[in-house]
């Protein structure tokens, strides 16, 4: 593969949820490898890039409004925008980011050759043991369905719902989505230095310390995750679909194969 496959010259790329944290890692990186980067957030956005738009991913029509101001073609999506707990989550964490990806489709604006990134957690690993559910919830493919039925299932407006629903997306949405000449991917990021991680300290960067300690790692840099998302939606990463990427140093696996005893984790994957 030549260098050529992971820069970006004459792409724009779309960036949902980059003001700070992995998204604007993202950005930023794109940006350095040639692309126009178009930054979404409902925050300001302080750093330099071809077009900043604000949009508040709980209103629909702020998420419309938003869309009408992109131009095409747009080559690469990477969808960042999350937030821990509060009013609306899943309607940020998802279904808003969903929704864009849909309209774009729809309007022409993303087509063959383009990629999708999407950031869900190592919170979402155990996906597969909720899938029934996330299936159900994925059959309401537009905004209002799917905000119905989240209010009328009770527990799902969280964090771990909305990244497990995330990785069953990737993984049935992907073959739809390759026939059309594009890919879809997401990273599953364990402990993350970012403002979000630092707001709840305790809880985001505690989760694995012990493992950490030991092997000898710090907490992954919002760079590191950015990174992925700018190599899988290049052209480098060109045969990768459909993947729901685990990025912690290696915390799941070896706990899994009993190289290190974490239950934490086996609680997440829903083994014994």
């Amino acid at each position: 593969m030549s260098p050529a496959g992971f820069r970006y010259d004459g792409k724009r790329v779309l960036v949902v949820g980059g003001a700070t944290g992995m998204g604007a890692a993202a950005a930023k990186r794109v940006a350095d490898l040639g692309a126009e980067a178009i930054v979404m957030d409902v925050a300001a956005i302080d750093y330099p890039c071809a077009q900043s738009l604000k949009v508040d991913l709980r209103d629909k029509s702020s998420v419309e409004a938003s869309i009408e101001q992109i131009s095409a073609p747009i080559h690469a999506i990477f969808s960042c925008a999350g937030i821990a707990d509060g009013p609306g989550l899943m309607l940020i964490n998802f279904t808003a980011q969903r929704h864009l990806i849909d309209r774009l489709l729809e309007q022409g604006k993303l087509g063959r050759g383009a990629a999708i990134a999407m950031i869900s957690s190592a919170a979402g690993m155990g996906w597969q043991n909720n899938l029934a559910q996330a299936l159900e919830f994925l059959d309401c493919a537009d905004w209002d369905s799917a905000a119905k039925w989240i209010e009328e299932h009770p527990g799902t407006d969280n964090y771990l719902i909305s990244k497990q629903f995330m990785c069953a997306y990737v993984a049935r949405e992907s073959f739809a989505l390759l026939r059309k000449g594009i890919r879809l991917n997401a990273v599953l990021p364990g402990p993350t230095d970012t403002p979000l991680a630092r707001a709840n300290a305790d809880v985001w960067l505690g989760f694995g310390e012990p493992f950490r300690k030991e092997v000898g790692v710090e907490p992954l840099t919002p760079e590191q995750i950015g990174d992925t998302l700018v190599f899988l939606c290049s052209d480098a990463a060109g045969g990768i679909n459909g993947a729901n990427l685990v990025i912690d140093h290696g915390h799941a696996s070896h706990s899994v194969a009993g190289a290190y005893d974490d239950p934490a984790i086996k609680g997440l994957l829903g083994i014994g």
